[in-house]
């Protein structure tokens, strides 16, 4: 049986790497699998991306509105940054359809997504530490905006990481830590909800009440968390840390399915 305690560490776990650049889809994955816990379904993974969209909206309500209002009053700023928001959840849309079923199973093998744990994981690395990185989200190009979305398009594989990838391109396009995820998690937002609006009709005669309830109150509060958390930690640290746990975790999920075999 799937009970409310593998509800709350599954929801913890979806509110923490979906913000953190280490793939929520992945963890979503291999914990089940590495546990032996029984997959709680599709429906109980809509109401985790609901409450970290619920994480997004508390955090940066204040960006939203600024940006509609900026509809009506002009405000030049906020208005740009809306823009360049669509433009970049455009491609990532569109994959995401074209891709939904391979999603649901041949990218859940937990052999590529160690492949992809950790080839993301030096590509974050490596484009954290090259070069200068002194560009905010005011300097972004619309541009900057398609390829960013066109790198949030591969997080639909288990394992790339829609933050991990995404922030990984704007470190690589000269964006700074803190503008890099603060990008990252605005694009995030508009792409849960579409999603999870997609999908809610799952949440119906599901049979499992009371772990939808409180998986999403754990992806809610810890998704805060993860938020406040790392872009706090950016302020004096780098990116490394979390390309090293996705390379560490790569071996250990290739050394258990050796070990299974």
């Amino acid at each position: 049986m799937f009970s409310v305690f593998q509800a709350i560490v599954l929801g913890a776990v979806q509110g923490l790497t979906e913000f953190l650049p280490v793939s929520s889809s992945a963890h979503l994955i291999l914990i089940p699998w590495l546990l032996r816990w029984q997959d709680p379904g599709l429906a109980f993974d809509v109401a985790l991306h609901l409450g970290t969209l619920l994480a997004l909206l508390l955090y940066y309500w204040r960006e939203w509105l600024d940006m509609g209002l900026s509809l009506a009053v002009g405000n030049r700023l906020p208005r740009r940054l809306l823009y360049l928001l669509i433009v970049a959840s455009v491609p990532g849309a569109i994959i995401g359809v074209l891709l939904e079923k391979q999603a649901e199973t041949s990218f859940r093998d937990p052999r590529l997504i160690a492949a992809t744990m950790a080839t993301l994981g030096l590509l974050l690395w490596v484009a954290d530490w090259y070069g200068s990185k002194k560009r905010t989200i005011d300097d972004l190009t619309f541009l900057d905006a398609i390829l960013i979305g066109l790198s949030q398009a591969f997080a639909i594989i288990p394992g790339v990481s829609r933050s991990g990838a995404t922030i990984t391109t704007a470190r690589i396009l000269g964006i700074d830590r803190a503008d890099a995820a603060n990008f990252s998690f605005l694009m995030a937002t508009p792409i849960i909800a579409g999603a999870g609006m997609l999908e809610a009709h799952k949440l119906f005669h599901t049979g499992l009440a009371a772990q939808l309830g409180w998986g999403f109150a754990a992806a809610t509060v810890f998704g805060l968390l993860a938020i406040v958390g790392l872009l706090r930690f950016l302020r004096t640290h780098t990116y490394k840390p979390f390309a090293v746990y996705r390379i560490v975790l790569a071996v250990i999920v290739i050394a258990v399915a050796v070990a299974r075999l």
